[in-house]
């Protein structure tokens, strides 16, 4: 039994360390509350025959699986063991995995994988394709039902790499993580090209690049105390809402809601500081914050609620939409409406982003997976419109006519097919190049173009705005809004699944 809880022996254990990581069971220890880790499976051995195998014991098949508690929330729990051999993934350590699913999935908690693993296990074959399958076809069957957190702290390669894709949320190290379907070696034979795994697949790559992760660390107790910052927010599972907070008020001194916004409306701003201002204790959690910044995700609490903020960030790119941060809200709508967690958005954006480059990269494809996703969820949804509400943009931003059950403006929000400076040299083109002083008649008809479209008071008379609000009261009706909408139920056509812009 001692041998079976020493893993890959001393001399492996002290490798694990001299690379900066922990072993697989203080990860576990670290990661859940103390002394609330049950571990199954223990005695589990390979049953490979084939290269000498029969010859060699691996400990627990080099998987560590079992259950325990994070600020009492109750999780299931595998963490690969680097330290026998490779962390390699066969068939039964395969099995104590998929095992360890099945159990949170029934017992309706949360899945946390910690991976740390050479790969398939080359000795074992098909075995340990067939492994990674059933693992995927969990992870598949598990989505939106119980969250499912992965834990990049080593390799994670090849096929290995499609569990963590296929998760809600992924986790990475600075230095530790390294995530790729194939490696350095295989690029240089096919492509002739060098690169170092780092710069492949290192969590710099994937939280700023790729953004296949969520959220960036410089240490593994650094990303641990992520995780457990993460389950406050969110529920066991999609039949729960999350745990309620005591209700705290914003931090307003530090956060004056009614300085945030420039009064030149060419000037941009923080949007993080809107959400802060309205948020409780304007905490605001934010995912994938290094990725695809001109849209801002997260979570905060409004009234000891969880609520999840999306919000066009005016610092990068004026805020517009493109591929990337479509596929970023459009994925994070989707898990906060599996999850019975309230939607909050904050509009302003130009529209979607123009270029031959993001037509190419498929702009109307990833830019649809917005609308889909807004339309498709039926949690509480308000949307407040700060200021540019152009085009398409206005549209995919959660309005009325994807069925927000609130939409307010500032009076600073300007709503229309186009900006008032395109729209005027298209509509009085003839005006303004006819007139003796052409640039002049274009600032009288850009001027004339606002009063009459690009303002608010022009969609509420539509009924598309429920109220125009002064920035100060943005809390007060967020709040309201979202009590009023607590017992929202809605339920769309009878069908087997919809078929989303993929």
């Amino acid at each position: 039994m001692q041998s079976a809880f020493k893993g890959g022996g001393e001399a492996a254990i002290e490798k694990q360390v001299a690379m900066g990581k922990m072993t697989a069971r203080e990860r576990i220890v670290s990661l859940l509350d103390p002394n609330s880790f049950h571990e199954y499976d223990l005695f589990v051995e390979h049953a490979a025959k084939d290269f000498d195998m029969d010859k060699k014991f691996l400990p627990g098949d080099g998987v560590i699986t079992g259950t325990g508690t994070i600020s009492g929330f109750p999780v299931c729990i595998y963490a690969q063991d680097f330290t026998v051999a490779g962390g390699s993934l066969g068939l039964m350590h395969a099995r104590k995995i998929t095992k360890i699913m099945d159990h949170a999935l029934k017992l309706k908690v949360p899945i946390i994988g910690i991976n740390d693993s050479g790969g398939a296990r080359i000795q074992e074959g098909v075995n340990s394709l067939a492994g990674y399958g059933e693992i995927f076809y969990r992870n598949t069957k598990a989505s939106g039902v119980i969250p499912q957190i992965s834990v990049i702290l080593g390799p994670c390669a090849g096929g290995a790499v499609y569990s963590p894709a296929l998760t809600d949320f992924v986790f990475v190290v600075d230095k530790i993580s390294k995530m790729f379907i194939t490696g350095p070696e295989v690029i240089k034979s096919v492509l002739g090209e060098e690169i170092s795994m780092e710069d492949l697949g290192g969590a710099k790559v994937h939280s700023e690049i790729s953004g296949n992760a969520h959220f960036f660390s410089e240490s593994e107790y650094e990303c641990f105390q992520q995780i457990k910052t993460l389950f406050t927010y969110i529920p066991w599972n999609n039949s729960k809402k999350a745990d309620p907070f005591p209700k705290k008020a914003p931090r307003s001194k530090v956060y004056d809601i009614e300085k945030i916004i420039p009064t030149d409306p060419r000037q941009p701003y923080d949007v993080r500081n809107i959400i802060k201002a309205v948020s409780d204790d304007s905490d605001f959690f934010e995912i994938q914050g290094s990725f695809a910044a001109n849209i801002v995700i997260g979570f905060g609490r409004i009234n000891g609620q969880t609520v999840g903020f999306v919000a066009n960030q005016p610092l990068v790119l004026a805020g517009v939409l493109d591929v990337d941060s479509s596929d970023k809200a459009a994925r994070f709508i989707r898990f906060c409406d599996s999850f019975n967690i309230p939607l909050v958005t904050f509009v302003d954006l130009p529209g979607y982003l123009p270029g031959i480059d993001q037509e190419y990269a498929g702009v109307i494809r990833h830019g649809a997976k917005v609308l889909y996703s807004y339309s498709e969820a039926t949690v509480p949804k308000t949307t407040v419109i700060l200021r540019k509400a152009y085009g398409g943009g206005y549209i995919a931003m959660c309005s009325r006519h994807l069925r927000a059950d609130f939409v307010f403006a500032w009076p600073t929000a300007e709503i229309a097919v186009m900006g008032p400076e395109g729209a005027a040299n298209i509509i009085f083109k003839h005006a303004i190049a006819n007139s003796d002083n052409p640039e002049e008649m274009r600032k009288r008809k850009i001027k004339e173009y606002r009063r009459k479209f690009a303002n608010p008071y022009v969609a509420a008379a539509h009924g598309y705005i429920d109220a125009v609000i002064e920035p100060a009261e943005t809390r007060k009706v967020v709040v309201h809004a979202l009590e009023i909408s607590s017992q929202k139920s809605e339920r769309g056509p009878k069908k087997k699944h919809g078929i989303p812009p993929f």
